[in-house]
């Protein structure tokens, strides 16, 4: 029971941090006369030298033995001066089974700390919120291959993928949240996108593409180069994903706390074994 928890919540979480950003950026607006594949190739490059974000994200999926799912939250995210993270998920349903109150998490380091509350009945804790190492695997394994993802999945990487489209095209300007954007529209192979990726996050793509087979995406574009929207669709002999982003805040100051230390308890040993 604690173990299926954990990963759901884990999961959950990653599904919201699977869009995140890399690194600071020098963005200027893009040429309006670029073909669609060379914006994409641009947006690349310049969602890498992102710092910081803020995403609100809804991800539905389905599965045909596993049955449906729905995440819906947020994430603050920075990279500098240290990797942080501030994840609340409003709703987190997947297989019908889902997690009252939703989920808090917060990355600051190797450190992550999660507020689940129905963890914290399972586990008698009297505190809110729970610690974990993800250096010390030994701790919690479980959580550290879930939450691993908030590094080795981010906007950056999440656009490279999207690079190793053959039918992308332009398919006009629309507003995203008050701002002018151009909307590119296309589909990528899985296995062909994944080999954009740097070689040690790959594997961890593959898995998380596994059910998926060819993936419709649409990207919305702003004047600087970086996306606003993305939305991913993607099915494979009955599992379907449908994945919405919306992106905003770019290298703006974004304050992530960890929580108090009196609301503060630790994760057992052996739990998730």
């Amino acid at each position: 029971m604690l173990k299926r928890t954990i990963s759901m919540t884990a999961a959950g979480a990653a599904l919201v941090v699977a869009a995140v950003a890399g690194c600071g950026s020098n963005a200027q607006p893009i040429q309006v006369n670029l073909a669609a594949s060379e914006v994409l190739a641009q947006a690349a490059q310049k969602t890498a030298e992102v710092t910081s974000y803020t995403v609100d994200a809804v991800v539905n999926v389905a599965h045909p033995q596993e049955g449906s799912g729905k995440v819906q939250g947020r994430m603050l995210y920075q990279s500098k001066p240290q990797l942080a993270a501030d994840v609340t998920l409003d709703t987190v349903d997947m297989g019908g089974r889902s997690v009252p109150g939703g989920v808090r998490a917060v990355l600051q380091g190797d450190t992550v700390y999660v507020k689940v509350q129905a963890l914290n009945d399972f586990l008698g804790n009297t505190k809110p919120w729970i610690k974990v190492s993800l250096s010390d695997t030994g701790h919690a394994g479980e959580v550290n291959q879930y939450l691993g993802q908030i590094q080795q999945f981010d906007l950056a990487s999440v656009t490279k993928l999207v690079t190793a489209s053959q039918d992308v095209k332009s398919v006009g300007t629309e507003s995203v949240n008050g701002e002018d954007a151009t909307h590119y529209s296309g589909t990528f192979p899985v296995e062909v996108a994944v080999q954009q990726l740097p070689a040690e996050q790959q594997e961890q793509a593959r898995k998380n593409l596994a059910e998926l087979k060819d993936v419709k995406f649409d990207i919305w574009v702003a004047a600087d180069g970086l996306p606003r929207k993305l939305a991913l669709n993607g099915s494979k002999e009955g599992a379907t994903l449908d994945a919405t982003l919306f992106f905003k805040g770019y290298n703006e100051s974004v304050n992530i706390e960890t929580p108090p230390a009196d609301q503060v308890g630790e994760l057992p040993k052996g739990t998730t074994n």
